[in-house]
């Protein structure tokens, strides 16, 4: 069969844009590979009724409500190719099926790439960081530090003033402030160190010190660490499509790519912020620019 839509990615951006497509009887093939970006986190914030959330319970819920429609199929596999074909999309998955369908979605989110710190890894999503407006609030009033090698430290840097008012800004290594920048922290008692960090101490997921490559250590009960974002697959890129500056996916008001029948949704077509209420609210947003579009076509 050829499916009306395939969505490639099970995140927020793709279950919606699947339960949207599903309740407008569109047949719907959604990929799957069940590697979440934020299955390390402990909990997700920010999403009215679901405040709270564990990563797991949010899909669980997703996906009994997505398949309650029977035209949506998910297919829990890898898609390793995408070809653009007269019909619309060829997709081969990682055993060979070959799934086919006239329009698709992008919905393959980004993948993060921290600075090589030691011991960051066990303490990232418990009580290391990168958005504040998810973990800002259980990190309050606690000594935090606040890592970035990009001059958006600034921004950040004052946007956490609000949560917590004891601050250590670390640029490691990189000269990414001003010195009126950083005058205007040191004037809020917000202290910028710019030597390379060796190593994050803790133990049980708990932050404890931050280690400078001299040796010397300042204690930290937590903190956001700012990663680079890049794209979490390739399909974009091989497909041709335009990119924000950013590295996004570039796409119109509906969703549309600049590529004919191609869609992208959440993460990896905005960038930031990255949020599953975002990330829902775009796939539901570009699910209904895909059902425009067919419903355009099949009344020529």
């Amino acid at each position: 069969m050829i499916y009306d839509c395939a969505i490639i990615g099970g995140g927020p951006a793709g279950l919606n844009a699947a339960l949207v497509l599903g309740r407008a009887r569109r047949s719907v093939a959604l990929f799957d590979n069940n590697r979440p970006r934020n299955a390390v986190t402990h909990a997700s914030h920010g999403f009215i009724t679901r405040d709270g959330v564990t990563p797991a319970e949010f899909r669980r819920v997703a996906y009994e409500e997505v398949l309650r429609y029977p035209s949506v199929d998910h297919l829990q596999t890898e898609v390793v190719t995408v070809s653009k074909i007269d019909s619309g999309f060829e997709m081969i998955d990682s055993s060979g099926v070959v799934t086919r369908a006239r329009k698709l979605i992008l919905a393959t989110g980004v993948k993060e790439i921290f600075p090589e710190i030691e011991g960051l890894h066990p303490l990232y999503g418990k009580s290391l960081f990168n958005c504040p407006y998810c973990d800002g609030w259980e990190l309050r009033d606690q000594p935090l530090v606040i890592v970035s090698e990009h001059s958006s430290v600034f921004h950040t840097a004052k946007m956490l003033h609000n949560w917590s008012k004891d601050l250590i800004v670390c640029t490691n290594g990189q000269v990414s402030l001003s010195d009126e920048q950083k005058k205007r922290l040191l004037s809020k008692g917000i202290d910028v160190i710019e030597k390379p960090i060796a190593a994050f101490i803790g133990k049980d997921g708990q932050l404890e010190h931050v280690r400078f490559a001299d040796g010397t250590q300042i204690p930290r009960a937590g903190g956001f660490v700012a990663p680079k974002f890049v794209q979490s697959a390739p399909f974009g890129e091989r497909l041709g499509c335009e990119r924000t500056e950013l590295g996004g996916i570039k796409t119109d008001h509906s969703g549309r790519t600049s590529i004919p029948g191609l869609y992208s949704a959440g993460d990896a077509s905005y960038f930031m912020p990255s949020q599953l209420i975002f990330a829902a609210a775009d796939g539901s947003r570009t699910a209904m620019g895909v059902n425009m579009d067919l419903t355009e076509e099949d009344f020529e």
